[in-house]
């Protein structure tokens, strides 16, 4: 870390470890330890999520007398707030708040603005913490909103209820409030209008106007690569209400700039309405809208209820405030290690572990600098064979083309599923219980849903449904959607490269007699036929190939100009899992059927359908476990045996783990799907990530980092929790006991082969998951972090079980790093300070060990 990092930062790593409030450590040059901006925070249940309540109201004045009108003790909570990753989702949810009226169908962005009484959340940098130094402080200038109307307007003198604000500043109350002089010229604002502008301060000391579309900030430009995250949330009838927010980093909004090093915190304005200064008529208007009605058609609203006035000092005074700490960025190694790093090529289904783990060799000098490069598991085993990779992460067996055997070393459980982000109609709210069988996930893959009137002259399926949401076998799974055609929901967004997922889930396709006889081109119950295309195609494969080259006849100008196979438009798959994650998170389907130019005399071409709107949305996109976990999506539960629907948790990946059958004692474990019908508990989409590496004839060195990868990965890199060298949500700790035990002592022992670059001298017996002799588990290699059962949770002999029994979300403790160098001082420094008193003292140390790291 560089010398000039925020000390701040000391603080919001340890802030789920200490319980002590070091006041001491402020003349030290850092910040008491606390946790959270005011003494009513609380920490909630075990993924460090947080709760404040606050008492709210709104106050008339006049003749000398002040009267409450409205009154309400708010209870707001957060579901965690450290170490968060970029466009991660955290749940907000509140109680006690005021119902709200005039319900948009969009609450994101200038779209929520239309709405009474709603609570507004955004992401704001700096803090409330009182010690903080100004520049540090949360102000409504550093708080992000995407478009101008929520940060200016310009309206009659009649209508300028801000001017009423009995809790605002003589000052502010002039008719133009906000600054002064006031920019009219920049904002394009006549003289005869009150207006007010809130300025966007930037991370760079740039000031933002953000009166005009050109004087807002880039990340805030008309095509922005993000949709808005600020949102104006509806509160029901009962005064409850709850959004998933997504935070962003400075990766994604670099003027904003939250980073690992800048405080930054969720603030939430339940907006009570202007509390008023005098018997201004209009300041004094509590609403126009029922409360629980809907306003889709973007109608006007009482300006002093609404969200517009966020900034106002009558709303601001009622904020929540809550720290939110960020992870390293994905690029720490690259700028605090100047080490070549080793490399381990292949599943992308690592990704989000290796995003922790990383960081967890790098900062350390005993370690080596590991880099995990995602590509099709087949490209990373053949690098690893020929010694141009130290070693492959896949998830299946390869048949070697060399001499040397390979090992594979279970390293993580984890998995795909079905993704999806469909809403229910009416705007009543996303649709969060999904079930698909491997019939219809057969439809989507072979392209026999039609998309639109383009797909209906298409020989032998014109009497085929266009989308699934139109399916009766869909419909029969899922009653109470709506019937709507949309090309998006003709298909499943995948991958266009091989991979051990696509192999995976085309397992379950032919595991199942219903998908393999449609398959094999029998009707399903309902009279729907598969595409021809894909009649009889051989599974499993991996990689699902774009077969139909039909190419409507159309009179449409820009598709005559643009002829191009429709399906293959339709389905457009992409390289990786991550951009599948963001499709569905941002539900922007990736069909490429959208026609645009220009002007009128230039060419047609062909490009992305717009994003969905919120209330319209169906998307379905192939993920891996652990996006869906870091961005909060839904994920369908599969059928299983005919009747039983699984989705992905702890519990049923381990009843899947269970299943698995190992031939040799160094080989992988093998999942049979159709153990995994019978069963009726599993989660097909259950994999194992394995580091497959050659036992001899490689190159001792980098075998030697291989087999320290293996042991730290298999231990301390099993911990759940949200830090450096932790287990992320999305998969299922591998244990020294239990289910997962024979999948430790095969990683132990494949460890032990890698560093010794021995064949074994005898031929290899079937694996029972007991130990062979070979490796101690019980014994801590070098590198070898202490297993966590031994540490934590000496009594545990199986998986731990989800929180969410839908959903795989391991249960996360907010630790710190603990395989950093600050994480293996800040733990052991918190303990000697509460055991031995040694307060300054202790913090002088820190304070030289941090520097040391920076």
């Amino acid at each position: 870390m560089s010398s000039n990092h925020d000390p701040r930062w000391l603080e919001r790593l340890w802030r789920g470890s200490l319980a002590l409030t070091l006041a001491g450590l402020v003349g030290a040059g850092a910040l008491a330890a606390t946790a959270s901006a005011t003494p009513s925070t609380e920490r909630t249940g075990e993924a460090g999520g947080l709760t404040q309540t606050r008492t709210l109201s709104r106050v008339f004045a006049a003749d000398g007398a002040e009267e409450v009108v409205d009154s309400r003790e708010v209870t707001v909570q957060v579901s965690h707030a450290d170490q968060l990753r970029g466009r991660e989702r955290v749940k907000v949810s509140w109680s006690g708040a005021r119902p709200s009226g005039a319900r948009a169908a969009d609450p994101y962005g200038e779209n929520g603005l239309s709405q009474e009484y709603p609570v507004v959340v955004m992401q704001c940098r700096g803090t409330d913490d009182p010690d903080a130094p100004a520049s540090a402080q949360v102000r409504p200038e550093t708080c992000w909103t995407s478009t101008r109307q929520q940060r200016s307007l310009a309206v009659s003198d009649r209508t300028a209820v801000w001017r009423h604000d009995l809790f605002a500043t003589d000052a502010a109350r002039e008719a133009k409030s906000g600054r002064d002089p006031f920019p009219a010229t920049e904002c394009n604002d006549p003289a005869s209008l009150s207006s007010h502008v809130t300025p966007f301060q930037a991370r760079d000391g740039k000031e933002h106007l953000a009166c005009t579309a050109e004087t807002m900030p880039p990340e805030a430009a008309v095509g922005a690569a993000y949709p808005p995250a600020e949102v104006a949330a509806f509160t029901g009838a009962d005064g409850t209400g709850s959004v998933s927010f997504e935070v962003r980093s400075d990766v994604e909004n670099g003027s904003l700039g939250c980073s690992a090093t800048v405080a930054c915190s969720i603030v939430v304005v339940p907006i009570m309405g202007i509390s008023c200064l005098d018997d201004d008529r209009e300041c004094r208007r509590a609403g126009r809208w029922l409360p629980g009605s809907s306003n889709f058609s973007q109608q006007g609203v009482d300006l002093a209820v609404s969200p517009q006035l966020w900034w106002s000092e009558s709303n601001w005074r009622n904020r929540f405030t809550f720290p939110v700490t960020f992870g390293l960025p994905a690029d720490t190694c690259d700028i605090q290690d100047s080490r070549p790093p080793t490399g381990f090529y292949g599943s992308e289904l690592l990704a989000q572990a290796a995003l922790q783990w990383s960081p967890a060799y790098c900062l350390s000098k005993s370690r080596f600098k590991f880099q995990h490069n995602r590509m099709p598991d087949e490209a990373g085993f053949k690098l690893m064979e020929t010694g141009q990779g130290a070693a492959a992460l896949v998830s299946g067996e390869r048949e070697s083309t060399g001499d040397a055997p390979v090992g594979y070393a279970p390293t993580a459980i984890t998995g795909f599923s079905v993704g999806y982000s469909i809403d229910r109609p009416d705007n009543a709210g996303e649709y969060g219980q999904l079930r698909l069988n491997a019939r219809l996930l057969a439809k989507l893959l072979t392209q026999s849903y039609l998309g639109s009137d383009l797909g209906r002259g298409h020989p032998g399926i014109e009497d085929n449904p266009l989308s699934i949401n139109r399916d009766p076998e869909f419909q029969r799974l899922n009653p109470g959607l709506d019937d709507t055609a949309r090309e998006a929901a003709a298909t499943v967004l995948s991958l266009s490269e091989s991979s051990d997922v696509i192999e995976s889930l085309t397992s379950y396709l032919q595991a199942d007699p219903a998908a393999r006889a449609f398959i094999a081109g029998k009707p399903d119950p309902w009279g729907m036929v598969i595409n021809p295309s894909y009649k009889a195609i051989a599974l499993p494969t991996r990689e699902w190939p774009l077969l139909d080259e039909y190419v409507p006849s159309t009179e449409r100008e820009c598709l005559q100009q643009n002829p191009a196979p429709y399906f293959t438009q339709l389905a457009a798959p992409v390289a990786t899992m991550r951009k599948i994650a963001e499709a569905v998170l941002d539900a922007w389907p990736n069909v490429q059927t959208r026609c645009e130019r220009a002007t009128s005399s230039d060419p047609w071409k062909l490009g992305r359908v717009e994003r969905q709107g919120l209330g319209t949305r169906f998307v379905l996109g192939i993920v891996s476990l652990g996006d869906s976990a870091r961005f909060g999506l839904r994920d369908a539960a599969l059928e299983t045996k005919p009747g039983s629907f699984v989705a992905p948790s702890e519990a049923s990946m381990a009843a899947a783990v269970k299943l698995a059958k190992q031939k040799e004692r160094t080989g992988p474990f093998v999942i049979e799907q159709k153990a995994v019908r019978a069963s009726g508990k599993a989660y097909p989409g259950t994999m194992v990530v394995y580091t497959a590496a050659r036992l001899h004839g490689a190159d001792k060195a980098e075998s030697k980092k291989v087999a320290q990868f293996i042991r730290v990965a298999t231990t301390e890199g099993q911990r759940p929790g949200r830090g450096n060298g932790d287990l992320p949500a999305g998969y299922l700790p591998i244990r020294r006991a239990g289910v997962t035990a024979p999948l430790f002592a095969t990683a132990q022992r494949v460890a032990d082969l890698v560093e010794a670059q021995q064949a074994p001298t005898t031929a290899a017996e079937p694996g029972d998951g007991e130990d062979d002799g070979t490796t101690d588990p019980s014994t801590d290699a070098p590198g070898t972090a202490p297993d966590p059962d031994d540490a934590e949770n000496p009594d545990q002999d199986g998986p731990t079980t989800a929180q969410d029994p839908t959903k795989l979300a391991s249960s996360v403790t907010a630790t710190p790093d603990s395989s950093s160098r600050l994480g293996r001082v800040a733990l052991p420094l918190a303990l000697g300070i509460a055991l031995l008193g040694g307060l300054l003292s202790s913090a002088a140390r820190v304070m030289m060990r941090l520097r040391r790291i920076r």
